[in-house]
């Protein structure tokens, strides 16, 4: 299986064998030739984990659900103009300058370009506004001088869909900052469990989705790992109807070390579009998270 590491991130030719619908890159190797046994173990743990959510009620509860796959928070362009600006939204210490606006609107529609809709429940402006403005001290601040209700685009596990959004106008920017109003459906259930009750160096949870590429063909992830190793890795496993994904630790050292985890933006490359496959995590046997939601 294709592996890439956070500290060095290589293009690799996927080899695709196609059986059974199965697709594994695997850098000029096919699945499970590496000979070690945690390559071996992850691989079975990560074909489990597709063969449990294959025509299961998860996948189709999925499939008609809204899961968005990108952060709901959307900055306006060419954020940030200062540093002090981009430590008061990391921060999230804002101060309304304007009076915030109700609706009577109680439902929005997601809308997606490949067809079909949904009607969820609406979240208010002020809603919108106290999950992005959560900081309240005396340090760097933006500024919100106008809110509306207007729209935008967002990729979700059914591709993109246009979706209602709070606009927040911020003093010294020419485009707003967007806040998806729409909350995301709870997901169902995972149709297998966890590989074990805690991780090992050879199977580590994943974080969260950072981003989708705008083509498809690669997904960045933020991987856990210590302070005594050479960082996360990642293994892929594709299908039809899902992208597993295995996460690890490579060069964990012996001895004492300190308790302290750390993460890393590892990106991996796809074979082919992730489109409206589930992205999931091979270790929880869940979809992986997105950043921000």
């Amino acid at each position: 299986m294709r592996r890439h590491t956070a500290r060095s991130v290589k293009p690799l030719i996927p080899i695709a064998l196609l059986a059974g619908g199965l697709i594994v890159g695997c850098g000029g190797e096919q699945a499970g030739s590496h000979g070690t046994d945690s390559d071996s173990t992850r691989h079975a743990r990560a074909r489990a984990v597709a063969d449990a959510w294959a025509g299961s009620q998860a996948a189709q509860l999925w499939a008609k659900g809204y899961f968005p796959l990108a952060e709901v928070i959307q900055l306006p362009d060419n954020a940030f103009h200062t540093g002090a600006d981009k430590e008061a939204y990391a921060t999230q210490n804002f101060v309304l300058d304007a009076t915030l606006p109700t609706t009577g609107q109680r439902e929005g529609e997601a809308k997606w370009k490949g067809g079909g809709s949904l009607r969820l429940p609406l979240m208010s402006a002020r809603e919108a506004y106290d999950s992005v403005a959560r900081g309240g001290n005396d340090g760097p601040h933006l500024t919100v001088t106008a809110a509306k209700l207007g729209e935008t685009t967002l990729l979700t596990s059914r591709g993109p869909a246009t979706v209602p959004a709070w606009l927040f106008t911020l003093k010294g920017y020419d485009t707003p900052l967007k806040r998806v109003a729409l909350s995301a459906m709870k997901a169902p259930k995972a149709p297998i469990a966890p590989a074990a009750e805690s991780p090992s160096d050879e199977l580590w949870p994943l974080q969260h989705l950072v981003e989708v590429s705008d083509d498809g063909r690669s997904v960045t992830v933020l991987a856990g790992h210590g302070a005594c190793d050479d960082g996360p890795a990642v293994d892929v496993l594709e299908t039809d109807a899902t992208v597993v994904l295995s996460a690890s630790i490579t060069g964990a050292k012996d001895g004492s070390c300190t308790a302290q985890l750390l993460y890393k933006k590892v990106p991996v490359k796809l074979a082919r579009p992730l489109g409206d496959r589930i992205l999931l995590d091979a270790f929880t046997g869940a979809p992986i998270p997105p950043g921000r939601s």
